[in-house]
Protein backbone atom coordinates (compact mmCIF):
# COMPACT_ATOMS: atom_id res chain seq x y z
CA UNK A 1 0.00 0.00 0.00
CA UNK A 2 1.41 3.38 -1.03
CA UNK A 3 1.76 6.08 1.62
CA UNK A 4 0.81 9.61 0.68
CA UNK A 5 1.17 12.08 3.55
CA UNK A 6 0.86 15.44 1.79
CA UNK A 7 -2.03 16.49 -0.43
CA UNK A 8 -2.66 19.47 -2.69
CA UNK A 9 -6.28 20.45 -3.34
CA UNK A 10 -7.07 22.20 -6.61
CA UNK A 11 -10.56 23.04 -7.81
CA UNK A 12 -12.41 24.24 -10.88
CA UNK A 13 -14.09 27.64 -10.76
CA UNK A 14 -17.46 26.04 -9.93
CA UNK A 15 -18.79 27.12 -6.54
CA UNK A 16 -19.33 23.52 -5.44
CA UNK A 17 -15.72 22.62 -6.27
CA UNK A 18 -14.34 25.69 -4.49
CA UNK A 19 -16.39 24.89 -1.40
CA UNK A 20 -15.10 21.29 -1.41
CA UNK A 21 -11.50 22.49 -1.64
CA UNK A 22 -11.94 24.69 1.42
CA UNK A 23 -13.66 21.89 3.34
CA UNK A 24 -10.99 19.30 2.57
CA UNK A 25 -8.12 21.70 3.25
CA UNK A 26 -9.45 22.31 6.75
CA UNK A 27 -9.57 18.57 7.45
CA UNK A 28 -6.34 17.36 5.80
CA UNK A 29 -4.22 20.46 5.38
CA UNK A 30 -3.12 21.80 2.02
CA UNK A 31 0.27 21.90 0.29
CA UNK A 32 1.41 23.38 -2.98
CA UNK A 33 1.16 21.03 -5.99
CA UNK A 34 4.97 21.08 -6.22
CA UNK A 35 5.39 19.85 -2.64
CA UNK A 36 2.47 17.42 -2.40
CA UNK A 37 2.64 13.65 -2.85
CA UNK A 38 -0.77 13.61 -4.55
CA UNK A 39 -2.85 16.28 -6.25
CA UNK A 40 -6.58 16.06 -5.51
CA UNK A 41 -8.58 17.57 -8.39
CA UNK A 42 -12.12 18.74 -7.61
CA UNK A 43 -14.45 19.37 -10.52
CA UNK A 44 -15.63 17.55 -13.63
CA UNK A 45 -13.96 15.66 -16.45
CA UNK A 46 -12.83 18.84 -18.21
CA UNK A 47 -10.98 20.00 -15.11
CA UNK A 48 -9.41 16.56 -14.70
CA UNK A 49 -8.12 16.64 -18.28
CA UNK A 50 -6.68 20.11 -17.66
CA UNK A 51 -4.98 18.89 -14.48
CA UNK A 52 -3.50 15.85 -16.22
CA UNK A 53 -2.08 18.11 -18.92
CA UNK A 54 -0.57 20.40 -16.28
CA UNK A 55 1.03 17.51 -14.36
CA UNK A 56 2.32 15.61 -17.40
CA UNK A 57 5.76 14.09 -16.76
CA UNK A 58 5.94 15.60 -13.27
CA UNK A 59 5.61 12.20 -11.61
CA UNK A 60 2.65 13.58 -9.67
CA UNK A 61 -0.38 11.35 -9.22
CA UNK A 62 -3.81 12.90 -9.62
CA UNK A 63 -6.83 11.74 -7.62
CA UNK A 64 -10.06 13.32 -8.80
CA UNK A 65 -13.37 13.73 -6.98
CA UNK A 66 -16.50 14.74 -8.80
CA UNK A 67 -17.74 18.24 -8.12
CA UNK A 68 -18.85 18.97 -11.67
CA UNK A 69 -21.58 18.06 -14.12
CA UNK A 70 -19.71 15.12 -15.68
CA UNK A 71 -17.48 12.78 -13.71
CA UNK A 72 -16.49 9.74 -15.75
CA UNK A 73 -12.83 10.31 -14.86
CA UNK A 74 -13.60 11.20 -11.25
CA UNK A 75 -14.10 9.28 -8.02
CA UNK A 76 -17.15 9.93 -5.85
CA UNK A 77 -16.87 12.85 -3.48
CA UNK A 78 -16.50 12.26 0.25
CA UNK A 79 -14.62 13.98 3.04
CA UNK A 80 -14.11 10.74 4.98
CA UNK A 81 -10.93 8.62 5.03
CA UNK A 82 -9.38 10.42 2.08
CA UNK A 83 -5.78 9.42 2.81
CA UNK A 84 -6.84 5.76 3.16
CA UNK A 85 -8.78 5.93 -0.11
CA UNK A 86 -5.79 7.39 -1.92
CA UNK A 87 -3.41 4.84 -0.39
CA UNK A 88 -5.62 2.01 -1.69
CA UNK A 89 -6.26 3.56 -5.09
CA UNK A 90 -5.41 1.90 -8.40
CA UNK A 91 -2.86 3.79 -10.49
CA UNK A 92 -3.00 4.07 -14.27
CA UNK A 93 -0.13 5.62 -16.20
CA UNK A 94 -0.57 6.41 -19.87
CA UNK A 95 1.01 8.27 -22.75
CA UNK A 96 -0.81 11.08 -24.58
CA UNK A 97 -1.12 11.56 -28.32
CA UNK A 98 1.12 14.22 -29.82
CA UNK A 99 -0.46 16.23 -32.62
CA UNK A 100 1.72 18.16 -35.06
CA UNK A 101 -0.04 20.40 -37.54
CA UNK A 102 0.71 22.80 -40.37
CA UNK A 103 -1.86 25.46 -41.25
CA UNK A 104 -2.59 27.19 -44.57
CA UNK A 105 -0.05 29.91 -43.74
CA UNK A 106 2.75 27.39 -43.15
CA UNK A 107 2.73 27.78 -39.38
CA UNK A 108 3.50 24.66 -37.33
CA UNK A 109 1.83 23.79 -34.03
CA UNK A 110 2.20 20.97 -31.51
CA UNK A 111 -0.38 19.90 -28.91
CA UNK A 112 -1.07 16.91 -26.67
CA UNK A 113 -4.26 14.87 -26.33
CA UNK A 114 -5.21 12.50 -23.53
CA UNK A 115 -8.64 11.77 -25.04
CA UNK A 116 -8.49 12.34 -28.78
CA UNK A 117 -7.31 14.35 -31.75
CA UNK A 118 -10.29 15.54 -33.78
CA UNK A 119 -10.49 17.09 -37.26
CA UNK A 120 -13.74 18.77 -38.32
CA UNK A 121 -15.04 20.85 -41.21
CA UNK A 122 -15.25 24.63 -40.82
CA UNK A 123 -17.77 25.36 -43.54
CA UNK A 124 -21.03 24.00 -44.96
CA UNK A 125 -19.05 21.75 -47.29
CA UNK A 126 -17.86 18.31 -46.19
CA UNK A 127 -14.16 17.81 -45.53
CA UNK A 128 -12.04 15.75 -47.91
CA UNK A 129 -9.17 13.94 -46.23
CA UNK A 130 -6.35 11.61 -47.24
CA UNK A 131 -5.45 9.11 -44.50
CA UNK A 132 -1.91 7.70 -44.29
CA UNK A 133 -0.79 5.15 -41.68
CA UNK A 134 2.94 4.53 -41.21
CA UNK A 135 3.66 6.00 -44.62
CA UNK A 136 1.07 3.94 -46.51
CA UNK A 137 -2.03 5.56 -47.96
CA UNK A 138 -5.08 3.79 -46.51
CA UNK A 139 -7.78 6.14 -47.79
CA UNK A 140 -7.12 8.25 -50.89
CA UNK A 141 -10.17 10.39 -50.20
CA UNK A 142 -12.49 10.34 -47.20
CA UNK A 143 -15.45 12.71 -47.47
CA UNK A 144 -16.92 13.37 -44.03
CA UNK A 145 -17.83 15.92 -41.39
CA UNK A 146 -14.82 14.93 -39.30
CA UNK A 147 -12.32 12.30 -38.23
CA UNK A 148 -10.91 11.51 -34.81
CA UNK A 149 -8.16 9.35 -33.35
CA UNK A 150 -9.01 8.30 -29.79
CA UNK A 151 -6.98 6.71 -27.02
CA UNK A 152 -8.53 4.02 -24.78
CA UNK A 153 -8.96 6.74 -22.15
CA UNK A 154 -10.90 8.85 -24.64
CA UNK A 155 -12.79 6.05 -26.34
CA UNK A 156 -15.86 6.59 -24.13
CA UNK A 157 -15.94 10.34 -24.86
CA UNK A 158 -16.59 11.89 -28.28
CA UNK A 159 -15.43 8.69 -29.99
CA UNK A 160 -18.38 6.80 -28.46
CA UNK A 161 -20.82 9.52 -29.50
CA UNK A 162 -19.52 9.12 -33.06
CA UNK A 163 -20.26 5.35 -32.83
CA UNK A 164 -16.62 4.41 -32.40
CA UNK A 165 -15.54 1.35 -30.38
CA UNK A 166 -14.89 1.38 -26.64
CA UNK A 167 -11.31 0.30 -25.90
CA UNK A 168 -10.23 -1.32 -22.61
CA UNK A 169 -7.75 0.95 -20.86
CA UNK A 170 -4.96 -1.64 -21.11
CA UNK A 171 -5.48 -2.24 -24.85
CA UNK A 172 -2.48 -1.16 -26.99
CA UNK A 173 -4.86 0.30 -29.56
CA UNK A 174 -6.18 3.56 -30.98
CA UNK A 175 -9.62 4.08 -32.52
CA UNK A 176 -9.78 5.92 -35.86
CA UNK A 177 -13.41 6.97 -36.19
CA UNK A 178 -15.14 9.04 -38.89
CA UNK A 179 -17.93 11.52 -38.18
CA UNK A 180 -20.80 11.32 -40.68
CA UNK A 181 -18.79 9.64 -43.45
CA UNK A 182 -20.23 10.20 -46.95
CA UNK A 183 -17.61 8.46 -49.11
CA UNK A 184 -16.62 5.67 -48.67
CA UNK A 185 -20.15 5.36 -47.28
CA UNK A 186 -19.60 1.96 -45.67
CA UNK A 187 -16.32 2.84 -43.92
CA UNK A 188 -16.91 2.93 -40.17
CA UNK A 189 -13.36 3.38 -38.94
CA UNK A 190 -10.40 1.24 -37.92
CA UNK A 191 -8.55 -0.08 -34.88
CA UNK A 192 -4.85 0.74 -35.05
CA UNK A 193 -1.83 -0.37 -32.99
CA UNK A 194 -0.84 2.41 -30.61
CA UNK A 195 2.69 2.59 -32.05
CA UNK A 196 1.66 3.79 -35.53
CA UNK A 197 1.95 7.29 -36.97
CA UNK A 198 -1.21 8.65 -38.60
CA UNK A 199 -0.96 11.44 -41.17
CA UNK A 200 -4.02 13.26 -42.44
CA UNK A 201 -3.78 15.54 -45.45
CA UNK A 202 -6.60 17.98 -46.07
CA UNK A 203 -7.65 17.95 -49.72
CA UNK A 204 -9.00 21.19 -51.19
CA UNK A 205 -8.02 22.98 -47.97
CA UNK A 206 -8.86 26.42 -49.37
CA UNK A 207 -12.35 25.42 -50.49
CA UNK A 208 -13.08 22.98 -47.64
CA UNK A 209 -11.31 24.36 -44.52
CA UNK A 210 -10.69 22.00 -41.59
CA UNK A 211 -9.76 22.66 -37.95
CA UNK A 212 -7.85 20.25 -35.70
CA UNK A 213 -8.31 19.86 -31.93
CA UNK A 214 -6.17 18.01 -29.38
CA UNK A 215 -8.39 17.78 -26.29
CA UNK A 216 -9.04 21.50 -25.68
CA UNK A 217 -6.39 23.03 -27.99
CA UNK A 218 -7.63 24.01 -31.45
CA UNK A 219 -5.70 24.89 -34.60
CA UNK A 220 -7.64 26.51 -37.44
CA UNK A 221 -7.33 25.91 -41.18
CA UNK A 222 -4.86 23.03 -41.17
CA UNK A 223 -3.46 21.41 -44.29
CA UNK A 224 -1.69 18.48 -42.62
CA UNK A 225 -1.95 16.75 -39.26
CA UNK A 226 0.47 14.11 -37.94
CA UNK A 227 -0.45 12.11 -34.83
CA UNK A 228 1.57 9.61 -32.81
CA UNK A 229 1.59 8.40 -29.23
CA UNK A 230 4.27 10.13 -27.18
CA UNK A 231 6.89 7.76 -25.76
CA UNK A 232 8.43 10.42 -23.51
CA UNK A 233 5.40 11.89 -21.73
CA UNK A 234 3.34 10.20 -19.00
CA UNK A 235 0.25 11.19 -17.02
CA UNK A 236 -0.79 9.35 -13.83
CA UNK A 237 -4.29 9.00 -12.43
CA UNK A 238 -5.60 7.29 -9.29
CA UNK A 239 -9.02 5.68 -8.96
CA UNK A 240 -10.86 3.85 -6.20
CA UNK A 241 -10.43 0.04 -6.52
CA UNK A 242 -14.19 -0.56 -6.42
CA UNK A 243 -14.71 1.96 -9.21
CA UNK A 244 -11.46 1.88 -11.17
CA UNK A 245 -11.04 3.60 -14.50
CA UNK A 246 -10.64 0.20 -16.21
CA UNK A 247 -13.88 -1.02 -14.63
CA UNK A 248 -15.71 2.11 -15.73
CA UNK A 249 -14.63 1.67 -19.34
CA UNK A 250 -15.59 -2.01 -19.25
CA UNK A 251 -18.99 -1.17 -17.74
CA UNK A 252 -19.68 1.28 -20.57
CA UNK A 253 -19.68 -1.66 -23.01
CA UNK A 254 -22.65 -3.17 -21.20
CA UNK A 255 -24.60 0.00 -20.52
CA UNK A 256 -28.00 0.53 -22.12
Amino acid sequence: MAQFSTLAFIASSAEEAQKAARELSEIYGDHSPEEADVIVALGGDGFMLHTLHETMNSGKRVYGMNRGSVGFLMNRYSTKNLRERIANAVENAFHPLEMNTVDVHGNAFTALAINEVYLFRQSYQAAKLKVIVDGKVRLDELTCDGLLLATPAGSTAYNLSAHGPILPLEAPLLALTPVSPFRPRRWRGALLPNHVTVEIEILEAGKRPVNAVADHQEVKSVVKVTIAESEKLTARILSDPDHSWSDRILAEQFSH
